[in-house]
């Protein structure tokens, strides 16, 4: 099985045109998990200003917005990139993802890139902070080691098998129960023993426990497990299509990558086949990477 970095990889077929191949493996069922489609748009953008544009020094996307028009499927996919504002502190481009020959673009979007480790401007400490708090983690060793008293490994066969890119990461839930309804704190890292890059983070901002699933969200992972396991088959029609996903990147995460992330994701409303959700991600150290709202049908 490919590795993210190697399911992630693009090729130039020439100055505006990149490919990639979306793998059975980072499916949703049939179709292309929208967390991993956005790191390949990210991964994209990345070579193209690091090839045609290196002398702009602007490396890192800085804000993404995506909007999905319709389905995606496993096999070639082709990325446009067409200059929007070409700038010395941003730049902007318009990218659009066809496959099979069609002529319309299943996925569109807009990315900004910038060069965040030399970047210069006001800075202002705000009293930002997740709310409710997240439970402690006493330390990564006791997490791996399910030592923790507050965190606890998801394993991965009680995931369902419909949902083949959610085993692509380990999960670590509150081992009492989520904090509040509509929301899922968790912990995480790649399965294969990988590390989560820049580029990695479009796939993190849509890797989390189903909010629908498992409300209220006050079960302990134990009992989500079991119910996942039993009601794999209706599990299979509950699909959620993203229709539009943004990212706003805070910081740049180490080159050599990371190995843990912390994820929050909450809804706001859910009515009528349709949410909203808002996604936080933190590193070890409690800063704020990238936050990523996102609205999502059924």
């Amino acid at each position: 099985m490919a590795s993210f970095a190697e399911a992630t990889t693009i090729r130039a077929l020439d100055s505006h045109i990149y490919e990639a191949d979306f793998r059975p493996e980072w499916c949703i069922g049939n179709v292309p998990h929208g967390g991993f489609v956005t790191s390949c748009f990210l991964s994209a953008t990345a070579l193209h200003f690091s090839t045609i544009h290196a002398a702009l020094n602007q490396p890192h996307t800085i804000t993404l917005h995506l909007t999905f028009l319709r389905r995606t499927s496993t096999g070639p996919a082709r990325f446009t990139i067409r200059h929007v504002k070409l700038g010395r502190r941003t730049s902007t481009v318009h990218v659009s993802l066809t496959q099979h020959d069609e002529t319309e673009p299943s996925v569109v979007g807009y990315l900004t890139q910038s060069n965040l480790e030399t970047e210069e401007g006001i800075s202002l400490k705000t009293p930002w902070a997740l709310h409710p708090p997240s439970l402690p983690l006493v330390s990564i060793q006791a997490l791996k080691e399910g030592k923790d008293p507050n965190w606890t490994h998801l394993p991965s066969h009680r995931l369902s098998e419909f949902r083949k890119a959610a085993k692509k990461t380990k999960w670590y839930l509150p081992r009492h129960g989520q904090l509040e309804p509509a929301m899922a704190d968790e912990w995480i890292c790649m399965a294969d023993g990988g590390t989560f890059t820049q580029n990695s983070l479009g796939f993190v901002v849509d890797q989390f426990p189903q909010i629908v699933e498992t409300y209220p969200g006050t079960k302990p992972v134990a009992d989500i497990a079991e119910r996942a396991v039993s009601r794999e088959e209706a599990m299979k029609t509950l699909w959620y299509p993203t229709v539009l996903l943004n990212l706003d990147v805070k910081k740049t995460l180490p080159a050599e990558g990371v190995e843990w992330l912390f994820v929050r994701v909450k809804a706001k409303k859910i009515e009528n086949g349709r949410m909203d959700l808002e996604v936080v991600v933190l590193d070890e150290g409690g800063e704020l990477v990238a936050d990523c709202p996102i609205a999502v049908i059924k």
